[in-house]
């Protein structure tokens, strides 16, 4: 039986009629009986009934309708998703990263290569938490994910076992405000304040807001923070910061010009920050392109010094 019968089938019962069906189906009158008489002999059933007009179909011909249609619908909805995976992989390895990453790392570390690697972000990954990309990374649906990685031991939620990685670099989260009209932090983490500091934080779950918040426990005299807005997302954070509702730990890199202008100020000084890892995973299965990629990496000048450092 082929998929070519079952769309034959589902013709046959659109149209009512053997001719229309089989010029529909681009075959003569009498290849198209045959196919559908082969059908009926697959199933040992009669499926449709020639003694009325316009045909019709008979019980068993109802039910083998919806198998047809189901079967067709599957098979074509496969064809586009190999037809997409096709194209992702000639568009390049794909590359799961936060927005932070995509918009202040990747081009800086691509810059550093003489032949850049041929990368494809994923930017549906920009909306998730660090747990969803090894999924993803697992369900190959994407080739590498970049991720900040905390310094010191923070417990996971998922396991990375079934991972390689590369260190790539360095970032830090630095404590930002904006500014009073003299030029000081209008939320200052030194010296310490005896009311509550409005805090844009990091999604609850995140990887990055169980750093910081091991950070600031280890480091001892920490504020109260009165949490006003959870994201995911830096941008959005830095968004409701530079507005003045709080204060945000953000990538450095994000915030550079910022500091620079005096648009936003640190907050605090340097034992607030949060040193970070950028990583960059694979899946130990071998892949041609991503090998040529932790080849490179392990034999380049960049795998010696990392970028930022």
């Amino acid at each position: 039986m082929e998929i070519r019968w079952l769309e034959d089938f589902i013709a046959l019962a659109r149209t009512r009629h053997f001719s229309r069906a089989a010029e529909e189906q681009n075959v003569t009158q009498p290849t198209f009986s045959r196919r559908i008489k082969l059908l009926e002999d697959d199933m040992g059933a009669i499926l449709v009934n020639r003694q009325t007009l316009p045909l019709s179909l008979t019980p068993e011909g109802e039910e083998f309708l919806r198998l047809c249609q189901e079967v067709t619908r599957q098979v074509a909805e496969t064809r586009q998703r190999l037809g997409s995976l096709a194209e992702n992989q000639a568009a390049g390895m794909r590359l799961a990263a936060s927005q932070s990453l995509l918009a202040n790392f990747l081009p800086e570390w691509l810059a550093g290569w003489s032949r850049p690697p041929d990368i494809t972000p994923y930017l549906r990954a920009t909306g998730w938490l660090t747990p969803d990309y090894f999924q993803a990374l697992g369900r190959d649906e994407c080739d590498l994910v970049m991720c900040y990685w905390p310094v010191d031991e923070v417990p996971m939620e998922f396991d990375t076992a079934d991972f390689d990685y590369r260190r790539l670099g360095t970032e830090r989260l630095v404590p930002v405000s904006l500014p009073t009209q003299d030029g000081a932090p209008r939320f200052a983490l030194d010296p310490p304040s005896h009311q509550p500091l409005p805090l844009i934080a990091y999604h609850p779950r995140s990887m990055v807001n169980a750093a910081l918040r091991r950070h600031l426990d280890a480091r001892g005299a920490a504020p109260t923070f009165n949490v006003l807005n959870e994201s995911i997302q830096s941008g959005n954070i830095r968004e409701l910061v530079g507005l003045g509702y709080g204060i945000g730990w953000l990538p450095e890199r994000s915030v550079t010009q910022a500091l620079t202008s005096g648009r936003l100020v640190l907050a605090g000084n340097t034992s607030w920050c949060l040193p970070l890892d950028i990583r960059l995973y694979r899946r130990h299965v071998a892949q041609s392109a991503v090998d040529a990629l932790w080849q490179d990496l392990d034999g380049s000048v960049m795998s010696k010094r990392d970028v930022g450092t």
